[in-house]
């Protein structure tokens, strides 16, 4: 009998984000690869339903609802889902009830950040596993006495590789934490030559959802906070640098920061609005510069974008700001890691001086140490499902 996986996502919440998207596509697609059957629970409520000119609309008339089908069907998962509306009241896809009857019989729960909140469905599965995948927020706030999200789960992930280790600020709040890689869906993402227009990419959020943190007297920041420390990059080589940046028109002052020396801004909502666009984006790319959050950088918790391993798995170096990851993948070919401006400058001239075995090295990372094979299994282990 083959085994049974619900993962518990916000697809539908983010219309037009296709690399948010393509975060749990790889979750849902790793397992079904690996022979599990699969299904997504998704999440609407009334507040959060729009039309595509950005206007409140009724659920079914909504721009998330056309977004969140259109992307399933894209991916072969249109049969495999079940979204629930106004408080778990109605249910597209599966129906209530079918959905507490696959929860009864599914071997694990995956709830990523907590997402799934509805009480009777989280009491009916078996196995109830939270993944954390924006290490330090949900814990901060947790030792904060802010937000409780791992309640009501029975084990907890972590893309955050580094928790527990001595020089991670990340709190484990009194929880036995299971670190993982995440997964790429290798054949999702093939090897593809760049364009002739090499640039250096980036699908970036500039503030995104969550403020700030102040935790134990050091205060804990966005990518805002770190770009700002990168921003000369461009002037400093003779590279091309494209941001698809989501970043709000009220940010005049960091928008003619960014325009004044020399980065190329561009609309995600146009370049990456959905799954298949964001990897023709990366795909078209000549290699990425990530810069992270400054709760990544600072907490050394190892998080590793999900962003970059789809620019390294098709071919593309990956020039990544350290979070600690340094300490467990190999950097130098294909992955190169930078914590201050000059080490980020050289690193572009590297990556250009030496392109084609960056390209080929990049690959090799993303088969050894990402391939949601690999990943996916090492994980069922971990969680004593083998």
């Amino acid at each position: 009998m083959s085994r049974s996986i619900v993962i518990a996502g916000s697809i539908a919440q983010r219309a037009g984000n296709g690399g948010h998207a393509s975060v749990f596509l790889q979750w849902l697609l790793g397992f079904k690869q690996l022979g599990w059957r699969v299904l997504l629970i998704d999440r609407l409520e009334p507040e959060m339903c729009f039309d595509a000119a950005g206007q409140p609309a009724e659920f079914f008339d909504s721009e998330n609802v056309r977004y969140f089908l259109r992307v399933l069907e894209q991916a072969g998962l249109q049969h495999e889902f079940a979204l629930l509306y106004d408080g778990g009241r109605e249910c597209l896809g599966r129906s209530r009830q079918e959905l507490i009857a696959e929860l009864k019989s599914a071997d694990l729960l995956l709830n990523v950040m907590g997402f799934l909140t509805d009480a009777t469905l989280l009491a009916t599965a078996r196995r109830r596993v939270f993944l954390d995948i924006d290490p330090g927020f949900s814990q901060m706030w947790h030792a904060l006495e802010l937000h409780d999200a791992f309640a009501g789960h029975d084990q907890f992930v972590t893309i955050g590789e580094n928790l527990g280790q001595p020089n991670c600020t990340v709190p484990c709040c009194g929880l036995d934490w299971i670190t993982t890689p995440q997964p790429i869906v290798l054949r999702q993402w093939p090897v593809v030559q760049p364009i002739s227009d090499f640039a250096f990419t980036s699908v970036i959020s500039w503030r995104g959802p969550f403020g700030p943190i102040d935790y134990l007297g050091q205060t804990y920041g966005l990518r805002v906070h770190e770009f700002r420390k990168f921003v000369e990059l461009p002037r400093l080589t003779a590279s091309t640098f494209r941001l698809a940046i989501d970043i709000d028109h009220s940010e005049v002052n960091d928008i003619r920061l960014l325009q004044d020396n020399g980065w190329q801004l561009e609309s995600p909502g146009q370049v990456a609005a959905d799954p298949a666009t964001y990897r023709q984006y990366i795909q078209q790319s000549g290699a990425e510069l990530m810069v992270a959050k400054n709760l990544y950088v600072k907490s050394r918790g190892g998080w590793f974008s999900d962003r970059s391993l789809t620019y390294l798995a098709s071919g593309k170096p990956v020039l990544a700001q350290d979070t600690g990851f340094r300490q467990r993948y190999p950097c130098g070919q294909g992955l190169i890691a930078f914590s201050n401006l000059s080490e980020a400058v050289a690193g572009v001239a590297e990556i250009e001086q030496n392109y084609a075995r960056h390209c080929q090295a990049a690959r090799q990372i993303a088969e050894r140490y990402f391939d949601s094979d690999k990943v996916l299994t090492n994980l069922v282990t971990k969680l004593g499902l083998d």
